[in-house]
């Protein structure tokens, strides 16, 4: 759920395993998430096997398809098991569904057929985006600046506590969004858009075992994005900016980052995607990354809503 310059919205990243690679003409370039008008995507995740999932801010609803289909279809339904708002997304190993709650503070997590298997709560957050490790679901709470961690052990979830603070930040979070973490285990790396000012945009360098937090310096772009992607040494974010026309820019921006995490270099960009269509996360599908059209900012939300691919960057 992003954060512009230039509005707060009410409404990632995550870190999605590459999908299956198909050939090109295999795949549609958009997909039809949903034509119900009170719709707003906001997360999406690609699994191995090629299913997507995507979902609402505004309902709680996740809608479910394939990389090779055009269309999504409801797979949890609007206000189910009290979900009546969803933001990140992520499915383990295991075939689970982690579903970060937003405003309703929970993290809901779903059996591969939609059976609530755990429904864990933060009092007073606003549950945005969340990462897995081998041993814990971490997430990012854009309401108090708090970093959560819940322990997983085999196929048990335990509770939602805090792990980081908004003291424990260098500089405290205006808007802790996007979070990725490194195939090891032991870093994330979290986005903060900041306060909506310019220039208050950060990257924040967590080692979550020392419970520490650093400011990863980036150079070249800025990385308080919305979405975030990792693979190795590369970066992917969803940003927003003014474009120098008086309007905004929406682009995924590519970093790479050094070896100890603690810099990045932003190296390419996609091409943009404006107001209208507001994307907010991304997730890799085998050669390809794809967004979603929130329309989260735009002056005139209107469906269908959907999911597409992104263009310019690889």
């Amino acid at each position: 759920m992003r954060r512009t310059l230039a509005a707060t919205t009410t409404a990632l990243a995550l870190l999605a395993v590459p999908g299956p690679v198909l050939a090109a003409d295999a795949r549609p370039d958009t997909y039809l998430v949903s034509r119900d008008p009170v719709v707003r995507p906001e997360g999406i995740a690609v699994t191995p096997d090629g299913t997507v999932y995507v979902t609402s801010v505004t309902t709680g609803a996740v809608y479910r398809g394939r990389t090779g289909q055009p269309e999504l279809r409801p797979f949890l339904p609007p206000g189910g098991d009290g979900r009546s708002s969803a933001a990140g997304v992520h499915a383990d190993h295991r075939g689970r569904l982690f579903v970060a709650g937003w405003d309703t503070g929970t993290l809901f997590v779903h059996a591969p057929d939609g059976r609530l298997l755990a429904r864990r709560t933060a009092p007073g957050a606003a549950l945005n985006d969340l990462a897995l490790t081998r041993d814990a679901v971490y997430v990012t709470d854009s309401a108090t600046g708090t970093l959560w961690r819940a322990p997983l052990d085999g196929v048990a979830v335990g509770g939602l506590v805090p792990w980081l603070a908004a003291t424990d930040f260098p500089t405290a979070p205006g808007f802790l969004n996007g979070i990725v973490v490194t195939a090891c285990g032991r870093l994330a790396l979290v986005a903060d858009q900041g306060t909506g000012e310019p220039g208050t945009e950060r990257l924040w360098r967590v080692d979550l075992a020392a419970r520490t937090v650093t400011e990863v310096a980036v150079t070249g772009g800025q990385l308080g994005a919305d979405g975030l992607l990792l693979e190795e040494d590369r970066l992917y974010g969803v940003v927003n900016a003014p474009d120098g026309r008086g309007g905004w820019r929406f682009t995924v921006d590519l970093a790479l980052l050094a070896a100890d995490r603690r810099s990045a270099r932003v190296i390419g960009r996609s091409d943009p995607a404006g107001l209208a269509e507001s994307p907010t996360t991304l997730a890799r599908d085998g050669d390809r990354l794809l967004w979603v059209n929130s329309q989260l900012n735009a002056a005139a939300p209107a469906p269908p809503f959907t999911v597409t691919r992104v263009t310019g960057l690889r």
